[in-house]
């Protein structure tokens, strides 16, 4: 990552097969780096806006602007920035490819693991609270191991999302400049735009080959794993197996390992953030016992508000004179294509809806299903689904399909798998013993559903249908403009004009479409989706 670079001598991107496995390692290393990142990110920003009011106020409607902000806004502005705090070095293009990543993956497990925190029974913080768990008990030994399966799923959709948005990150086209990176997604768009058939099906059979070892060797047997910390109080007949995790367990040598150096490191961790939690909880009630005088506390919280309204005022205003320089006529025009992609988003999410419930409730509730069909969603979420468009446009161009109405089973492509993995998700989670009492009281199928499996997977597929919702609205940057060689098929939308404005780095247009996108997103997460996450908050869950 630390070679020469510049804009002018950049790397020549093969299409010779024989430089497949070089560019899948270096795709599969960013995913990693930006999948840790994730991980990381979800933990934190999670768990302070479960545990904080009024942090919880701020820091999920930012999350809703955040996961509606598309990819390529995200390289608009950090591309020339990551390229300046690295001058003449590729870290940071690489940097901004990862980041780029990132943000394809984090939003989506951030909402599970948020999801988690505020339906953890309350008897379990009763249980913590006897205990005098400090926060970073609780953290560990509760909150963490309750969130686990919903984790370990959204965290594969997440995996897959970063796939769907590899070529956008490794072939960068942004403010008029083409950068590309050696990976296969850059080997894919560069094989797309010579219309190089044979070099694009090698594309795709080197993903099809990394998705499936990535799913045997490293999510099938977390999810095996993660059962352990499934909620019931019967064991259930059937669990799910991994031959990896098997092998793993019987290991002497991951036993060696574990015992003399990640068990003694982890302790060393562990007692780390334990101090800490405790300094941390000594230091918070000395400042509240400061901030209780009801004037001191009134002028601080005063003081905080004003300073975020001065800058948010600020950035308001500069956005509105960058935006006012295009016109109102044109800002007419780009709410206007907001209403198209708006319409084929509902579109895309309902029809995913009506297949991937009864399918995510069929898989996650027979472990010899989940088996075989897991490697299977697995390869159909993690393909990138820009990698089909191709074929797809070659199909609409012969027989003429409409394009406005031809977007959206391309923007379903990258969607409808959020709904289908936070399904699986929440079957997989429902307890055993429910199901027994279920059985007892010779429930009817009709029953069953209506009783013990759709209140059980309410929660999770509320998340499923907030990301999917967002993820596509992102997807419909790449969903609304497809190229195929000098064919161009455009829909009128807020994706094809993002896409469109990047590309010629016209500033007021990408600040006015991300705007409004996010203006959208925020709107109608405020007005449906965040109020059937009360629902699901207060009724919906155990307890």
């Amino acid at each position: 990552m630390t070679v020469p670079f510049s804009t002018e001598v950049q790397m020549e991107i093969s299409t010779d097969p024989s430089d497949l496995p070089y560019y899948a390692g270096r795709s599969l290393l960013r995913m990693f780096l930006a999948y840790g990142a994730s991980l990381i990110f979800t933990l934190i920003y999670g768990s302070i806006a479960a545990k904080t009011r009024i942090a919880q106020k701020v820091l999920i409607p930012l999350l809703d602007i955040l996961q509606s902000v598309p990819v390529l806004g995200f390289l608009s502005i950090t591309i020339t920035m990551f390229m300046g705090l690295f001058p003449g070095s590729l870290l940071g293009v690489e940097l901004a490819s990862i980041f780029a990543i990132f943000t394809g993956q984090c939003w989506n497990m951030t909402f599970s693991f948020y999801h988690s925190l505020i339906t953890i029974p309350k008897e379990l913080h009763e249980a913590a609270a006897v205990l005098r768990l400090n926060w970073w008990q609780r953290f560990i030994h509760l909150e963490v191991p309750f969130s686990m399966i919903g984790l370990v799923w959204n965290s594969m959709m997440s995996f897959g999302g970063g796939w769907f948005f590899l070529a956008a990150s490794e072939a960068i086209t942004v403010l008029n400049e083409s950068i590309r990176l050696p990976g296969v997604g850059s080997f894919m768009a560069t094989a797309v735009e010579e219309g190089n058939m044979k070099a694009l099906v090698y594309a795709i059979l080197t993903m099809v080959i990394m998705i499936v070892l990535i799913d045997q060797l490293f999510w099938r047997p977390l999810v095996v794993w993660s059962q352990k910390f499934k909620m019931e109080r019967t064991e259930a007949l059937e669990v799910p197996t991994s031959f990896v995790y098997d092998i793993c367990k019987q290991s002497i040598f991951l036993v060696w390992l574990q015992k003399y150096a990640l068990i003694p490191l982890w302790k060393i961790f562990y007692n780390i953030f334990n101090f800490i939690a405790h300094v941390t909880n000594r230091t918070s009630a000395k400042i509240q016992s400061i901030t209780s005088c009801s004037y001191l506390s009134f002028t601080i919280k005063w003081t905080l508000f004003s300073i975020t309204l001065y800058y948010t005022a600020q950035q308001a205003y500069e956005g509105y004179h960058m935006m006012a320089s295009m016109g109102f006529e044109k800002l007419v025009n780009i709410i206007q294509a907001g209403f198209y992609t708006l319409g084929r988003v509902m579109a895309s999410s309902l029809i995913g809806l009506l297949w991937t419930v009864p399918v995510g409730v069929w898989i996650g509730t027979s472990p010899k299903l989940s088996k075989i069909c897991q490697p299977i969603v697995q390869v159909a979420a993690s393909f990138p689904a820009n990698m089909i468009y191709p074929f797809l446009a070659i199909f609409y161009i012969k027989y003429a399909v409409n394009f406005e109405f031809g977007a959206i089973p391309l923007m379903m492509l990258g969607t409808q798998w959020y709904i289908l993995f936070n399904v699986i998700a929440g079957a997989m989670a429902i307890p055993n013993d429910l199901k027994e009492v279920a059985t007892v009281f010779n429930l009817s199928k009709w029953q069953r559903w209506r009783k013990l499996i759709l209140p059980s997977i309410f929660p999770y597929l509320i998340t499923g249908c907030l990301t999917a919702s967002g993820g596509a609205w992102n997807a419909s940057i790449v969903s609304e403009l497809v190229i195929w060689k000098s064919n161009q098929l455009s829909a009128t939308g807020l994706g094809s004009f993002i896409n469109q404005v990047t590309a010629t780095g016209d500033w007021p247009g990408i600040i006015s479409g991300i705007t409004v996108m996010c203006a959208f997103v925020v709107l109608i997460n405020h007005l449906f989706w965040r109020k059937l996450y009360q629902l699901a908050e207060t009724k919906y869950h155990l307890n």
